[in-house]
């Protein structure tokens, strides 16, 4: 990002503040909570439906708790079954959330998804080894390809099956 960039969304995320901050010390604590509130976003990397489910669950406790928002980013190579049953228990708990079809490495998707949007606070997947799927050379992406991530990797795991 470029330094002007940064710094002209710095400034506005310090108009944001002075503003909720005179609206908090007037008694509106709601309207501050408000302008303060930013878009937060999960993304839930979704490698093999049948396995993610822990990783979706994971996801969508972590979106309730902060009010953050769900990206989900699948490949229709993985089927599609599971991803219908995630959309009707987003929609039942009123989570905004978005799709994103892939149809390449789903690591390198990731890695374009983060980079391109700043909101993005964390990814979850159920297994980093899992985000190899459809890549070529898959041993030197993985060295690499994690480094250049832009936010935290949460990999969520059953210990039952660890």
């Amino acid at each position: 990002m470029h330094r002007s960039k940064k710094l002209k969304r710095w400034l506005k995320e310090f108009e944001n503040d002075m503003v909720s901050a005179a609206f908090a010390e007037a008694g509106e604590l709601e309207t501050a909570r408000q302008i303060i509130k930013e878009d937060r976003r999960i993304l839930l990397a979704v490698t093999d439906e049948k396995k993610d489910i822990n990783a979706f669950k994971y996801a969508l406790n972590m979106c309730k708790r902060i009010g953050a928002a769900l990206d989900i980013l699948f490949s229709l190579k993985s089927g599609k079954d599971a991803i219908d049953s995630f959309i009707k228990e987003l929609r039942n708990e009123g989570i905004e959330h978005t799709l994103v079809e892939v149809n390449e490495c789903i690591k390198e998707e990731v890695l374009n998804y983060t980079t391109a949007r700043t909101n993005i606070l964390f990814v979850v997947v159920e297994s980093s080894d899992n985000l190899d799927i459809h890549c070529k050379d898959n041993r030197k992406k993985t060295l690499t390809s994690l480094a250049l991530l832009k936010c935290p990797l949460v990999v969520v795991s059953d210990l039952a099956s660890a």
